[in-house]
């Protein structure tokens, strides 16, 4: 659990697999070579197959890539990981590069100032991503060279082979909606524009338009593959494990058909008529393989991502019903942690074996939603760490423990982060915390017009930090997946994200403080877009509010009464009062009777 690729991604290992790739480059005619962190589908998360990034560098976080030239080496990597990233490389051969306010067509320029040619794998960056490149180096001589896939295989021997895990249905009562009613909405929403086909690529979008689930990504219940939905409502499903096509077959019925993915490609090219295709998902070689078919592309989202992200009722019951029962586990753990720590002997990996086990205790989860972060002291302050033998810490009294983790349940997937005092804090981790939890109260009272997107929203979150001279490196929010990925597009609380908020929408409301070399601060709940309730002498308006989905304690010897607004104090007494009511008859015993101390009003 903590040990496997993290052995294989020791930062020793990197110089001398970043020697093999510069060989590989000089004898292909590469002046440099560009490895993301990505697969063909451009997920977030990838299987250990697609995990190049982390294998060259040993670099593990979510977002990131590396340029290579025969004298350079880049990590470009964004405000979550700038603490992780230099724990993880050898910097003296790899060098962390500040992105995006470092852009790559700039580091190459600098880095190739009399021209070459940059490799880059067609099937591993998008349309769009390779367009903005080579629009962006005009005139500067350096071109981009499409380079496949066996040139990594050339240096990594014992490569993990790709994955082919079994498929299994998503029952109609928890998706809200027959497959194949799905199918023909989305169909008939083509058809109404003028589109005969759209080309499919993400993994979520084909699960949540099947309803069906795999296990091809850890932590994410989702299979690889591609698809062409045609505006007829009918599937033609690209599935690289051939023996269970005919299964797939039979579990959707008419309409549905399943092949080869080597398929795909050629059957891109045979396509006709006025075909979508999301650019910013789509890999560079399907693109391609558009343009030189006799179709004519039209290059816009993914028709699957604002229904999936539009939860069903049945999908916002189930996910209610998750969080309950998570809830409950959460509860359990901090009333284990709280009695257990201060003896000492916890460990963080310790804490993440407690928590998994208290979730898997419930008899309901299927794998946690992802890695668990748990943080003490300094760990805390790297966004997204992630705990192995090498660095696992003792969860030690005066220390904070920063806890993000999450449960995929076949009627939901969850996410929740809590802070929790060690002992006396820290100096300053009081105010700091409830300027925290401040902008977390303010994105759950929040009232907004139909229309508004996240970017209005987010300052709502740091404006508490703000007047302290505070911020944080990372969104407020992300989208998250009914038994689907917990990170889901396209919604997002966040100052880059214009798309509209939308009802039956479930985000995260996570802001957080972070000083590095001492502590870290997350508070996590999730939310459900509602219409907003009426208010007496409002304006006739058609407006939008959140639901609470999250119902777990927050630690209130980190809470400053003083800090805050009396509308703030009534919010945290009326949030733990409906967790005492929520979660109460689910525990019992030492659980329940800290669950009662810990929701007692301020």
């Amino acid at each position: 659990m903590f040990q496997t690729f993290e052995v294989a991604t020791r930062p020793e290992n990197g110089p001398p697999r970043l020697s093999a790739l510069r060989q590989i480059m000089a004898e292909d005619g590469l002046d440099a070579y560009l490895v993301p962190r990505a697969d063909a589908h451009q997920g977030e998360y990838v299987a250990p197959h697609d995990e190049v990034l982390g294998w060259l560098t040993g670099f593990t976080g979510s977002a990131g890539f590396c340029a290579v030239t025969a004298r350079r080496a880049g990590v470009f990597i964004d405000g979550r990981y700038r603490v992780q990233v230099r724990a993880q490389v050898d910097t003296d051969h790899f060098t962390p590069v500040h992105w995006p306010e470092t852009k790559l067509w700039d580091w190459l320029r600098e880095a190739l100032p009399s021209g070459g040619k940059v490799g880059f794998n067609p099937w591993l960056h998008t349309r769009a991503e390779i367009d903005k490149l080579e629009a962006e180096l005009q005139g500067t001589g350096i071109t981009m060279a499409r380079h496949d896939g066996p040139f990594i295989d050339r240096i990594w021997p014992d490569r993990p082979a790709p994955p082919e895990e079994p498929v299994t249905a998503y029952p109609d009562d928890l998706a809200g909606e027959p497959q194949a009613d799905k199918r023909a909405r989305i169909g008939k929403a083509l058809a109404e524009v003028g589109e005969d086909h759209a080309i499919l690529t993400l993994p979520d979008s084909i699960c949540w338009l099947l309803n069906l689930r795999g296990t091809d990504i850890p932590r994410n219940p989702v299979f690889q593959a591609f698809a062409i939905l045609s505006a007829d409502g009918s599937v033609r499903l690209y599935r690289r494990d051939g023996r269970a096509h005919k299964e797939i077959e039979t579990l959707l019925g008419d309409g549905v058909t399943v092949l080869p993915e080597g398929m795909f490609d050629d059957d891109v090219r045979a396509l006709s008529g006025k075909v979508r295709c999301d650019p910013k998902s789509a890999p560079h070689e399907i693109a391609l393989a558009l343009e030189a078919s006799a179709a004519t592309p039209v290059w816009g989202d993914d028709p699957c991502l604002l229904p999936k992200a539009c939860k069903t009722k049945a999908e916002l019951d189930g996910t209610r019903a998750a969080h309950l029962r998570d809830g409950a586990a959460m509860v359990n753990f901090l009333a284990w942690l709280d009695a257990e720590a201060p003896k000492g002997g916890v460990t963080e990996i310790g804490a993440v074996t407690a928590l998994e086990g208290f979730r898997r205790a419930t008899n309901a989860l299927l794998d946690i939603s992802f890695e668990t972060i748990a943080g003490a002291g300094p760990n805390g302050a790297i966004v997204h760490y992630r705990v192995n033998e090498d660095s696992d810490r003792a969860v030690s009294p005066g220390e904070l423990l920063l806890v993000d983790s999450g449960g995929q349940y076949l009627d939901g997937t969850t996410d929740i982060t809590r802070t929790i005092a060690i002992g006396e804090p820290p100096a300053d981790a009081v105010a700091s915390y409830t300027a925290v939890l401040q902008g977390m109260i303010a994105i759950s009272r929040a009232r907004f017009p139909r229309g508004v997107g996240g970017a209005h929203l987010d300052a709502l979150a740091r404006f508490p930090l703000w007047t302290m001279g505070r911020d944080y490196d990372h969104g407020t929010g992300h989208g998250v997946g009914a038994y689907l990925s917990v990170h889901e597009g396209p919604q997002r609380i966040s100052r880059l994200s214009d798309v509209a908020l939308k009802e039956g929408m479930i985000l995260s409301n996570e802001p957080g403080y972070y000083r590095v070399g001492a502590f870290g601060i997350r508070i996590e709940n999730l939310l459900a877009v509602i219409p907003a309730p009426a208010l007496d002498g409002a304006d006739d308006r058609d407006m939008l509010a959140f639901e609470t989905l999250t119902w777990v304690p927050l630690d209130r010897r980190l809470i400053d009464p003083a800090q805050l607004s009396p509308a703030e104090r009534v919010w945290i007494n009326e949030y733990h009062d409906a967790t005492l009511r929520a979660i109460g008859p689910r525990v019992d015993g030492p659980a329940r009777e800290w669950l009662e101390a810990a929701c007692a009003p301020l």
